[in-house]
């Protein structure tokens, strides 16, 4: 979603912390820069104009200009702004109030209220332990009110019965009633939209909201709208008056500047947000983590967060005393990639990395992307068990059989056999170091590797630490990346020879090594005195 804001601010203000001074001439310049970036990211002019100016405001005082970095210091104020207008903190749904709790969905046609209800529906069973009924007050788009309840099978959340010939209203007070009778701690209310706001449709809301008196009055708004969702948040809680916002598709590709403006301008924080079209994908919205993201930062919390949500434990750990044994089958590289899509894939992934946001154009270049990865899926599914345990076993026949059950060819094949290869030989050199989360951190460190940047494998805690390791591993580590092309233009240096010592380094044989204990690493002969 952000995207391309997220682009243009990086290369305005990389350009500003790359000196080491700034004059206020300097600050002005970037900041037209700024507005600009926020313009075309569909932000209201008001909302640009007021940030603008507040960064402007504390970016030509004295203590930014003759600080020691001062453009880091631009880069941390335009942050806290960016976080002061999506909102300081994220607010969860509030559900402190006497059961039934009545939410209370308003937006129009087409923005994804019935999704939603869903989605939040299934999200307060499941992670909240709460008992939630779900009514649809949508008598004017046909099966609308069918929809809903096909939803509520699909996540197993009750939904009011459909009752022909009644009103909204009508309906709201009965929803409102079971939900007391039935000791629902929720009701979710998904009332009717139009293709554009209108007096009737006002009118209907304030109705509803007279006769269910709900806690919540959530606005649900697509992201793609742009500026226009201004008007319609304005325009809601002006009749209506709502308690917060969700966004929808902010998956897409949209500019993102209905987050940005709709927060600043409605004073209403922004509760969830969706990102996909599964009934999982819904997320609370935290205004650091997204202005973390805007500006290249990356949001571990997060990538932890997702992680701890979508990878089994008793699996991840099963499968690190597989990993201790040295052994990894296809099966084992199927699990992962999977893992990897559940996750967000590669460029959900690299988003939540600092710094790696933009090298998301280099894995696509790669090869290593989510069709990638589909395709990969295809060729392992298209494989016997004893193909899947035993790879040796795959011969020119048996590739050929498998090339046709995966619609691929033979040499999408071998590069499979090959990735695998690298990764069973990387899994075995670190030993099951690292438990359950072990075998993706090889995964991403084989990719970061591959790409030449070597610091994300040591950031995901999956390189293995020279300093514990005899020269025979030592060796056979140098022997696993000559094989994956490291050191050979990929943008690391080649690595040092094993056995003869390894000169030009301070520590071997010479002045002790910072972090490493002692004078030289262990377990390595010394080098040769000069």
């Amino acid at each position: 979603m952000f995207e391309n804001l997220s682009e243009r601010l990086g290369s305005i203000l990389n350009g500003l912390t790359g000196r080491g001074a700034l004059s206020e001439k300097d600050v002005s310049a970037a900041m037209r820069e700024v507005r600009r970036a926020l313009l075309e990211a569909d932000v209201a002019l008001d909302v640009v104009r007021s940030f603008t100016d507040r960064v402007r405001e504390k970016a030509v005082g004295a203590t930014v200009l003759k600080s020691v970095k001062p453009g880091q210091m631009v880069v941390k104020i335009v942050h806290d702004e960016l976080v002061a207008t999506l909102g300081e903190e994220g607010v969860p749904i509030d559900l402190n109030a006497p059961a039934p709790v009545v939410i209370m969905m308003v937006g129009l046609q087409g923005s994804g209220k019935t999704t939603t209800t869903g989605k939040i529906g299934r999200r307060m069973e499941a992670r909240d332990r709460r008992k939630v009924l779900m009514a649809s007050l949508d008598t004017r788009r046909p099966a609308a009110q069918e929809q809903l309840r096909q939803l509520g099978e699909q996540t197993g959340v009750a939904t009011l019965p459909i009752v022909a010939g009644q009103s909204p209203v009508e309906i709201a007070r009965r929803a409102v009633q079971a939900g007391k009778l039935g000791g629902y701690d929720v009701v979710i209310l998904d009332t009717a939209g139009r293709t554009h706001i209108d007096e009737p449709l006002m009118a209907e809301m304030a109705d509803i909201r007279k006769a269910a008196d709900p806690h919540e009055i959530l606005l649900v708004a697509d992201s793609l709208t742009g500026q226009d969702a201004v008007n319609l948040a304005k325009s809601f809680d002006e009749r209506v008056g709502i308690t917060g916002l969700v966004l929808t598709r902010m998956d897409g590709d949209g500019r993102g500047g209905a987050a940005l403006s709709m927060r600043a301008v409605t004073g209403k924080p922004i509760k969830l947000i969706g990102v996909g079209e599964k009934m999982d994908a819904l997320d609370e919205f935290h205004p650091r983590r997204i202005a973390d993201r805007i500006l290249g930062m990356g949001d571990i919390v997060s990538l932890v967060e997702k992680a701890a949500e979508t990878i089994d434990a008793e699996k991840a750990a099963a499968m690190a005393k597989k990993m201790q044994s040295g052994k990894f089958d296809l099966d084992d590289l199927a699990e992962q990639l999977k893992q990897m899509q559940k996750m967000g894939g590669v460029g959900g992934l690299l988003g939540l990395m600092p710094g790696m946001g933009n090298m998301k154009g280099q894995m696509e270049a790669m090869g290593m992307n989510d069709t990638a990865f589909k395709r990969q899926l295809a060729i392992i599914s298209s494989m016997t068990p004893a193909e899947r345990a035993n790879p040796d076993l795959l011969k020119h026949s048996r590739k050929q059989r498998i090339a046709k059950g995966s619609g691929t060819d033979a040499a999408q094949i071998n590069r499979l056999l090959k990735m695998h290869r690298q990764m069973a030989d990387m899994m075995k050199a670190m030993g099951g170091k690292g438990k359950g989360g072990g075998m993706m951190r090889g995964l991403m460190g084989g990719m970061a590797q591959k790409m030449g940047l070597g610091g994300l494998m040591g950031g995901m805690g999956g390189m293995p630490d020279l300093s514990k390791m005899s020269p025979a591993e030592l060796a056979e580590l140098q022997k696993q990346a000559e094989q994956m092309g490291l050191g050979k233009g990929d943008g690391l240096p080649p690595m040092p020879p094993v056995g003869g010592g390894m000169p030009k380094l301070p520590g071997l044989g010479g002045p002790k090594l910072p972090g490493l204990g002692g004078p030289g690493l262990p377990g390595l002969p010394k080098g040769p005195k000069k």
